[in-house]
């Protein structure tokens, strides 16, 4: 059984969907839902979901305190799922090459500090780029640097503004991300 916990900043509809796509397998469980947010969705959703939950500040991540609560948990993967914090090296050594993050853009292009949701989708609609999509990625030490593991695309059109590629995007990532962390994790 393979132990995973899902960091999330917001609403954490991705970490539903995980959760969801995951609830039942034999080989992958969602065992903590975690969050740098007091205030976030996503801990309505775990509790809902039955789901361990935890609220951390970011010294906790960077200090080992979190490191400690993912190794109680048994923890062999992390997936971010819309987590808007840049991950300690601390927590990258203890994980190598088993983090994982989904950017609503096709990586290298709008990635990096502060380019996430609308401000994405936004810029992506300024430049008059003909397409869109997801990329899921391992995370390092930079925003959304790390090594590409899948993209999928969506065109953009003339009518299309943030709140209508966000929806593209949103059901490339529900169709995928999970997908992509199964075929990773074997």
């Amino acid at each position: 059984m393979r132990n995973i916990a899902i960091l999330a900043s917001g609403s954490g509809s991705n970490a539903e969907n995980i959760s969801l796509y995951f609830k039942g397998s034999n080989s992958v469980k969602v065992v903590l839902i975690a969050t740098e947010n007091p205030s976030a969705m996503v801990i309505e959703r775990a509790k809902r979901l039955g789901i361990d939950h935890t609220i951390f500040t970011m010294d906790q991540m960077r200090n080992g305190a979190f490191l400690k609560i993912l190794m109680t948990k048994h923890v062999d993967f992390i997936v971010l799922a819309g987590f808007l914090k840049l991950i300690p090296d601390n927590l990258i050594q203890a994980y190598p090459n088993k983090i994982i993050n989904i950017h609503p853009a096709l990586l290298p292009k709008y990635g990096g500090k502060g380019m996430y949701g609308n401000r994405v989708h936004e810029a992506v609609i300024a430049n008059g780029e003909p397409e869109s999509g997801i990329t899921i990625h391992y995370v390092n030490g930079q925003y959304d640097d790390g090594a590409i593991i899948f993209q999928a695309r969506c065109p953009v059109v003339i009518s299309d503004n943030a709140e209508t590629l966000a929806l593209k995007v949103h059901e490339l990532e529900y169709l995928h991300y999970p997908r992509v962390i199964e075929s990773v994790l074997k």
